[in-house]
């Protein structure tokens, strides 16, 4: 009899140190999953019909403080694989929230041979736990944490940049790429998390990344709710 194959995101790791953290912060934040659900319920019709959300960035600091609102593991694995595949040596993330995202994107930095993680977070606590989880994982070395508004800490620094993670606050996302773009390299990549599951509040981000004008290539892949994936032209 033929052994099924199960399919493991966690073993397209190199590092079994690092996996075992990324095991840890994963079910941390699936333990989240009904509160954050219930938190939404108000607004389940508006996601339905793919309306607009209303978030308000004061519950940064509020509800969402000790929330990981992160990527699933099947995110980070592709994540992890398509820095492999670009050989990816400088990576920008927008959203450390715990750096579960983070670790993912800087393991794939160091099996590439090195280079660095330029993350963002704009609650202090969170970046100080998130520091402490690149520690335990033996990471800390390749990631840049850069606390406060990120259209600040981003302005100038880093350039040439191979992959981008767009996973902060979403009417932030449109910003973000707009800064970033001059300095992402053709043929760069970036992901942006919860587009289908948010659509509403992904509208005017859809209609730039689509608009092949803004020198991008751009479409939704079925990754959690829907992650677009939009390569620099």
């Amino acid at each position: 009899m033929t052994t099924p194959i199960r399919d493991d995101p966690f073993a397209v790791l190199e590092d079994a140190r690092i996996a075992t953290v990324l095991r840890r912060l994963h079910g941390e934040a699936n333990r989240q999953h009904l509160s954050i659900i219930r938190h939404f319920l108000p607004h389940v019709l508006s996601y339905v019909r793919r309306r607009f959300i209303p978030f308000a960035e004061s519950e940064m600091a509020g509800f969402y403080a000790d929330k990981y609102i992160a990527i699933i593991e099947a995110q980070g694995a592709f994540a992890y694989l398509t820095a492999r595949a670009l050989r990816a040596r400088t990576v920008v993330e927008f959203g450390t929230s715990f750096g579960l995202s983070t670790l993912w994107l800087a393991a794939a930095v160091r099996a590439n041979g090195g280079g660095r993680v330029v993350t963002t977070e704009i609650v202090p606590d969170k970046a100080r736990i998130a520091r402490r989880n690149f520690e335990e994982a033996g990471l800390a070395d390749l990631i840049d944490v850069r606390e406060g508004d990120a259209l600040a800490s981003l302005a100038t620094d880093p350039a040439d940049i191979d992959l981008v993670l767009n996973d902060g606050f979403p009417m932030r996302a449109l910003d973000v790429v707009k800064l970033l773009t001059p300095r992402i390299r053709p043929g760069g990549v970036v992901l942006t998390d919860d587009v289908g599951g948010l659509r509403g509040n992904f509208k005017d981000y859809l209609a730039y990344m689509r608009d092949r004008a803004n020198d991008f290539d751009s479409m939704l892949i079925p990754l959690k709710s829907g992650t677009e994936y939009s390569v620099r032209r």
